[in-house]
């Protein structure tokens, strides 16, 4: 509407200056005297006007004819398309400057002028493929979609934008969440140009979508072969795709493959805790046990975690908890000071009964660090040395609302998984989980501290007041009670809080500290 008023405001003002220069022109004096031979023309200022115009037309006349001229000469002399290149040449100009006017557009980020420009450059253009192209970017631009896809399915007719076709229809089937055919489609795209890296990261995280091992494989060697992996990242995600593989493999109940596949990945990378553990379950399938320890020696060294533990303590399953405590050994003295050494020692130290010792291994961590677990061990040494259930329940109630310490956890967006994947179920990376502290943020407790009264009742108030942790005095070993020692029993039996039972919950932590004992308080 305000453009319209402009136009007309414009064209008004045009034709009163004409107006004005006319008249001007028809009250001046003298004029333009033209000699020529014997020839002699006066000429009014207004005739002079009318003769410059007339003449500036005739040499734009004799130019044009002229370029007619010279093509109907080359035609003649056998360039069949000179004559269609001199008429369309006019056309041309005006869709190049289209075309020009409309990426601008673009870039500026005017997608209905674009539009518009685009349209103009279809028309006076015989090039689908660039009309096309700039048809295709401004309707995804003002979300046309269906106009994109017409054109993108344009592009495709020609080999030189046939992989432009594929890429936008691919693109659009991602964003509609139709991922087969986008995986399709990105196979295809991926045989044009194998070398385009987004493409190749595309199709590489549908395949591990669709748990296409295999082909995932394939797509991770082509990134290393062009040079858009570096060669380590290559061999930690072949790793990651083998020892997927191996689990596919085991589900189908093939256990030859899902060994030989286990055994690869963790040579792939012996650092890689799930890809360890697989392949020592495959050596002790073989009755390997020497292998399968070794294995598990190696990935505690790069790392130590309590699935390693686990897996190492079920070489010997029916083993007694000190002959146990004897063959880790060699993982304890690996990394003595790691929170997770420290954690096991306790562990297998309460399985065989020894309790001073476990509380002299978690040492500081219950002020330091105190999550969940470690907090369930602190209950589990108190219990074995007889203290009272106030006491104990008093641990399980700070261990109810503690950090659940370390989890996998994906680096991506931050989800908490509770078990190892090769790619996270909630954005769908691959190859993101890492073992660290989820933090508070990223994990709330089941219920709050105001809920655990209404649970368990109140806890006497008369109890004396603990010893600190980090300084325990060594009591004399008393004889534990018969009762069942609690989550104490193997090594991996601490391993998850949340096994820890509801009705074992107390009030805070500030009602029960007031009634912990010093060892020797604890014997009697």
């Amino acid at each position: 509407m305000l453009w319209s008023l402009i136009k007309i405001v414009v064209f008004v003002l045009l034709v009163a200056a004409a107006t004005l220069g006319a008249g001007y022109l028809l009250e001046m004096d003298g004029g333009v005297r033209i000699a020529f031979g014997g020839y002699e023309f006066n000429l009014t200022p207004l005739k002079s006007v009318i003769a410059m115009i007339l003449l500036i037309l005739a040499v734009w006349l004799f130019l044009k004819l002229f370029g007619l001229l010279i093509a109907v000469l080359r035609f003649i002399n056998g360039d069949e398309t000179a004559l269609s290149r001199y008429f369309d040449r006019n056309r041309e100009r005006k869709g190049y400057q289209a075309l020009s006017d409309g990426m601008i557009a673009l870039a500026s980020g005017e997608g209905r002028l674009a539009m518009a420009k685009a349209n103009k450059a279809q028309k006076y253009l015989d090039r689908p493929e660039l009309s096309a192209l700039l048809t295709s970017q401004a309707a995804e631009y003002t979300g046309d979609k269906r106009r994109a896809e017409a054109a993108y399915k344009t592009l495709l007719t020609d080999e030189r934008t046939r992989f432009v076709g594929v890429r936008g229809l691919m693109k659009q089937k991602l964003a509609e969440g139709d991922t087969d055919t986008a995986m399709q489609l990105a196979q295809k795209a991926f045989a044009l140009k194998p070398a385009h890296e987004e493409v190749q990261d595309t199709l590489l995280k549908l395949q591990a979508q669709n748990a296409d091992w295999k082909g995932a494989r394939a797509t991770l060697n082509a990134k290393l072969r062009h040079g858009s992996l570096p060669r380590d990242v290559h061999r930690r995600r072949d790793a990651v795709l083998a020892l997927s593989e191996a689990k596919g493999v085991f589900e189908e109940g093939v256990s030859i493959e899902s060994r030989e596949a286990a055994i690869e990945a963790n040579r792939l990378s012996p650092d890689l805790i799930p890809a360890a553990v697989m392949a020592a379950q495959g050596y002790l399938d073989k009755g390997n046990k020497r292998h399968a320890a070794r294995v598990l020696r190696k990935a505690w060294e790069a790392l130590p975690h309590p699935d390693l533990a686990a897996a190492f303590a079920s070489i010997e399953p029916e083993e007694t908890p000190k002959a146990r405590l004897k063959r880790f050994a060699p993982l304890l003295k690996s990394h003595p000071e790691h929170r997770e050494t420290r954690l096991l020692k306790a562990e297998l130290n309460i399985a065989a009964e020894d309790f001073p010792e476990a509380r002299r291994a978690l040492g500081d961590l219950v002020t330091e660090s105190p999550d969940a677990r470690v907090l369930t061990v602190m209950a589990a040494i108190e219990r074995g040395e007889g203290s009272t259930d106030a006491i104990v329940k008093g641990w399980l109630t700070r261990a109810i609302a503690a950090p659940r310490g370390p989890q996998w956890v994906c680096e991506n967006c931050h989800q908490v998984h509770s078990h190892w994947t090769p790619v996270c179920n909630s954005c769908g990376a691959f190859d993101t989980l890492a073992w660290r502290d989820a933090g508070s943020g990223e994990y709330g407790a089941p219920m709050g501290f105001e809920m655990l009264p209404m649970i368990v009742g109140k806890i006497d108030e008369e109890a004396p007041a603990p010893v600190p942790v980090a300084q325990p005095v060594e009591p004399e070993i008393p004889t534990p009670p018969a009762a069942d020692p609690g989550p104490a029993a193997t090594p991996a039996a601490t391993k998850d809080a949340d096994s820890v039972p509801d009705a074992e919950i107390l009030p805070p932590e500030g009602t029960v500290e007031a009634e912990s004992k010093t060892g020797d308080e604890k014997a009697k």
